[in-house]
C-alpha cells in the first residue's frame, strides 16, 4: 500500500511537470517556480565545495556575485570533499547543494544543475556539475558563465534568452565577457522568489527535520543516491537547441530534474 501510494504520488507529479515545463522560460526566466522553501527572506544555504583546484575560484566568485546586493541567499561552504569518487558520484545530500567538477566522458554536455523536488514540490537538495572530458572548450569566461549559470539553476532560476544574445547575465546563452555573472534583474527575481515565507525550510537550517544526514528506512523510503545521473537515463522531456531537461521518478516518490548545458552543436 505504501508503495502503491508513492507510485502515485511520483506519477502524479510526474503528469504536473510534463504539463507546464514547455513553459520552462517564462518572461521573468524563473524554472518552473521551482524554488527552496524558507520561513523567512533569508536563506543560509549549505554549500558542499567537491571541486578540485582548477575550479575553486570560479566556485567561489559565483558564490560570492550571487550573495550581493539584496540576494536572499548567504552561503556556508564545506570545502573538505573534494575526492575523486566524491567528484564523479557527487550525490546530493539532503537541504544543501554540492558543486562538482570531474570528467563525466564526452557525453555532449559542459554542466548540469540538478534539483530534487519534496512532496510539497520544493527543491530540498541540489547538485551542480562541470564536466572536465571538454577542457579544450573552456575559457575563463566560458567557466564563469557555465558555474553560474548552473548554481543559478539550482536556486530556481530559468534563461533570460537561449538564441545567443546577451542580456549582461549568465543566464542567457551568450559568449560575451558580459555574460559571466547574474545581474539586477536576477537579484530582483530572486528576492521576488523568496519574500513569502512558507510554514518550514526544505534547506538545511540545523535543525532536526532539516538537518542534512542519511535518511533512514532503506531505498523504498529515501531513494539511493539523489543526483547520480548518468547522462542518457530519466525521462526527457526538453530537448532544445542549447539545453536539456530530464525527469527521474525517485523511489520514495520524489523527482529530480536534471538541466543540462549541452556542447555546442550537440544534440
Amino acid at each position: 500500500m505504501i508503495m502503491k501510494s508513492m507510485n502515485i504520488i511520483a506519477n502524479s507529479a510526474f503528469i504536473i511537470l510534463s504539463l507546464f515545463v514547455s513553459n520552462n522560460v517564462l518572461a521573468d526566466h524563473t524554472w518552473n517556480d521551482y524554488h527552496w522553501a524558507s520561513k523567512t527572506s533569508t536563506i543560509n544555504l549549505k554549500v558542499i565545495d567537491s571541486t578540485t583546484a582548477d575550479w575553486d575560484q570560479e566556485l567561489s566568485d559565483s558564490l560570492y556575485a550571487w550573495s550581493r546586493l539584496q540576494s536572499p541567499f548567504i552561503f556556508t561552504i564545506d570545502s573538505a570533499n573534494d575526492r575523486s569518487k566524491t567528484r564523479k558520484r557527487c550525490n546530493m545530500v539532503i537541504g544543501q547543494m554540492r558543486v562538482c567538477n570531474a570528467s563525466y566522458g564526452r557525453n555532449g554536455w559542459l554542466g548540469m544543475a540538478s534539483i530534487n523536488l519534496n512532496s510539497s514540490g520544493h527543491i530540498s537538495q541540489g547538485t551542480a556539475k562541470l564536466n572536465d572530458s571538454y577542457a579544450s572548450s573552456w575559457t575563463a569566461e566560458m567557466k564563469n558563465h557555465v558555474m553560474c549559470q548552473e548554481i543559478g539553476h539550482v536556486f530556481g532560476l530559468g534563461h533570460t534568452s537561449e538564441d545567443g544574445s546577451s542580456q549582461g547575465t549568465c543566464m542567457d546563452y551568450s559568449q560575451s565577457e558580459g555574460s559571466q555573472w547574474p545581474n539586477g534583474h536576477d537579484y530582483q527575481l530572486l528576492m521576488d522568489m523568496y519574500e513569502h515565507p512558507e510554514d518550514n525550510n526544505s534547506y538545511d537550517d540545523g535543525t532536526a527535520v532539516n538537518a542534512g544526514g542519511k535518511c533512514k528506512g532503506g531505498p523504498r523510503k529515501c531513494g539511493t543516491s539523489k543526483g547520480n545521473f548518468e547522462y542518457g537515463k530519466g525521462h526527457k522531456i526538453i530537448s532544445a537547441d542549447k539545453y536539456e531537461v530530464w525527469v527521474q521518478p525517485e523511489a520514495d516518490g520524489t523527482l529530480t530534474i536534471h538541466h543540462i548545458y549541452l556542447v555546442e552543436g550537440h544534440h
